[in-house]
């Protein structure tokens, strides 16, 4: 696993370098942030020979976008540069954040927390760039990280859960044998 954490940060580290470096590309690098985080959970799958992982991904990540999409054909809000109704929720951040999210569950924080900063990263781009507004960011982080909560399970060790309910909030440890 440890093998996969260095994989990981030296692929998103060289992308990040490259895409920051490029004329061609700048300003397009939340798109491709955006991409890069699912494509590396999903790899991750492979990196460790974790089929069942591959499931959950494959119901997170599908759950994710219809619900994203289904809600986008549901209401129609402008975007704030009026391009087009499409603005809520942020499909960008929502396909970051689940990728972030599937990766935190299935093999904890440790591994995912250059993926949040990123799926950060990609949600304050796309209201700096007057693609959403921060409601729509908003929603679409809460939708990528609920479907890879309700899909995912621990690979093994310990997890961490955060919980809500009826007033009270914390969060639930829980170790997988």
């Amino acid at each position: 696993m440890l093998k996969l954490a260095h994989s990981y940060f030296a692929v998103l580290l060289f992308s990040v370098l490259l895409i920051s470096s490029s004329p061609v590309i700048a300003g397009d690098e939340g798109d491709i942030v955006r991409t890069l985080i699912p494509a590396i959970a999903y790899g991750a799958t492979f990196y460790v020979d974790d089929r069942d992982g591959r499931m959950q991904f494959y119901k997170s990540f599908f759950t994710n976008l219809g619900t994203t999409y289904a809600l986008k054909g549901l209401i129609s809000k402008t975007r704030p540069n009026g391009e087009d109704d499409d603005s809520f929720p942020s499909g960008h951040t929502s396909v970051a954040f689940q990728g972030a999210a599937f990766i935190h569950r299935r093999y904890g924080l440790k591994y995912a927390a250059v993926a949040y900063l990123g799926a950060s990263y990609v949600g304050w781009r796309r209201v700096a760039t007057d693609n959403h507004y921060t409601v729509d960011v908003i929603a679409g982080a809460a939708i990528g990280i609920a479907s890879s909560l309700i899909f995912t399970r621990p690979y093994k060790g310990f997890v961490v859960t955060p919980m809500a309910h009826n007033g009270v909030y914390g969060v639930s440890v829980s170790r997988q044998w």
